[in-house]
C-alpha cells in the first residue's frame, strides 16, 4: 500500500513539473510603446526605479543609479537550490559584461537577512546583493513571483523586456544579455 503513494506522489510531482512552462508569468517577453531594444515587443513596460533599497552592509542603493545600463535583477533566497545555482553564473557574466554596462543586482526576498552576507561570501558575488525580504512594494512593481529565482531583465531604456522565472542557463542569459547590448 505504502508503493501505491510513492507511485502517486511520483505521478503528481511529475505532472507538477510538467505544467511549469505554461504557468503566467514563466520565462517570458514583455515590452513597452516606446522604442526598445531588439528582444522587447511592443507591450513592455518600464522598469519603477523609483525605489532605495538598503544592500546588506547597510548601505542605501538607489535603483535609478542603474538607469542606462543593462540591469538583470535576480529576486532569490539563499535556501533556494536554484538561486544557488545562478548565483556563480551571475558572478562570471557580471565580471565579463561590467565594461559594456550591465549591472547584475540581487534582490533577496522570504529568506532571514542573517543569512546574506555569509551566501554572498560562500559564492563571492561582485555585485549588489540588496534586502528586500520586507518591501512588498518591490516585489509588486517586479512581480509577480511564484516562486524562485525570478531573473528581470531591464534595458538600457529602463524597459523590462523579460524575466527568467525558474532557473535559467548560462547560455540564455548571455543571448539574453547580447540582445539588450
Amino acid at each position: 500500500m505504502n508503493m501505491r503513494w510513492i507511485l502517486a506522489g511520483v505521478a503528481s510531482l511529475g505532472l507538477g513539473l510538467a505544467a511549469v512552462p505554461f504557468l503566467p508569468g514563466g520565462t517570458q517577453t514583455a515590452s513597452t510603446s516606446g522604442p526598445a531594444p531588439a528582444m522587447c515587443d511592443g507591450k513592455a513596460k518600464p522598469a519603477n526605479f523609483a525605489f532605495a533599497i538598503k544592500d546588506m552592509d547597510g548601505t542605501t542603493v538607489k535603483l535609478a543609479d542603474f538607469k542606462g545600463k543593462v540591469v538583470m535583477m535576480n529576486f532569490f533566497a539563499t535556501w533556494c537550490g536554484p538561486c544557488k545555482y545562478e548565483t556563480p553564473l551571475f558572478v562570471q557574466l557580471q565580471d565579463q559584461y561590467r565594461s559594456q554596462g550591465v549591472a547584475f543586482v540581487g534582490v533577496q526576498i522570504d529568506d532571514d537577512p542573517a543569512l546574506l552576507k555569509p551566501f554572498a561570501s560562500e559564492y563571492k558575488v561582485n555585485y549588489p546583493m540588496l534586502l528586500a525580504n520586507d518591501r512588498d512594494d518591490v516585489q509588486e512593481a517586479f512581480g509577480p513571483f511564484w516562486g524562485l529565482p525570478v531573473t528581470v531583465m531591464i534595458g538600457r531604456d529602463g524597459t523590462i523586456c523579460k524575466r527568467h522565472m525558474g532557473v535559467a542557463t548560462k547560455d540564455q542569459f548571455e543571448r539574453d544579455i547580447k540582445a539588450l547590448l
